[in-house]
């Protein structure tokens, strides 16, 4: 009976010690502050543009700095919330028929993200349509998709975010000009 015990601890010992071993050596090195996600993706903001905020390689991001929300992560929950969460669930959590976006917006590329809002897919069980041409979602699709990351993340949780950043000239310049085209 010692004898099966111990085997039984030498193997369980062994496989958690290689997990120990397969998480350092899987997880990707980060800076002070620096989240990189799943596909790579560091979403560390480092620069304002439009009134929105980008990461190093000039992909939007959100910016969450003591409880404040910048404007435009708050403004993707509003819209996510006027637009994509009949289909989606409240806070992008998913339905039964359609994937939880706070987690897949994690796996996707920003680019292949824009890909399927604007032209759809065609999924076995369900279709997402496409939202191209509809400037509800169009002119806001990069305040959703950072709400989305952020939510993803964790950085926020479900709800309404309690306290944001005042909306900046450039954003509503933006926003004017994509409203009115």
């Amino acid at each position: 009976m010692k004898a099966i015990t111990s085997l039984t601890a030498l193997v369980l010992g062994a496989s958690l010690a290689g997990m120990a071993w397969a998480q350092t050596e899987t997880t990707p090195p980060q800076d002070a502050g620096a989240h990189v996600l799943p596909n790579g993706q560091d979403t560390t903001p480092v620069e304002e543009l439009d009134g929105r905020w980008r990461n190093a390689d000039d992909i939007p991001t959100f910016k969450v700095e003591d409880g404040v929300v910048d404007f435009a992560t708050f403004n993707g929950f509003r819209r996510y919330h006027a637009e994509c969460h009949v289909c989606h669930g409240p806070d992008g959590e998913g339905s039964t028929y359609a994937p939880a976006l706070k987690e897949s917006v994690l796996r996707m590329d920003y680019y292949d993200f824009m890909q399927v809002v604007a032209s759809g897919r065609q999924g076995t069980n369900s279709v997402m349509p496409a939202f191209g041409t509809n400037k509800n979602v169009w002119c806001y699709i990069d305040d959703i998709y950072v709400y989305l990351l952020a939510h993803g993340t964790d950085t926020i949780g479900r709800g309404r975010p309690a306290e944001r950043a005042d909306k900046s000239e450039d954003y509503t310049a933006q926003e004017d000009s994509c409203m009115s085209s």
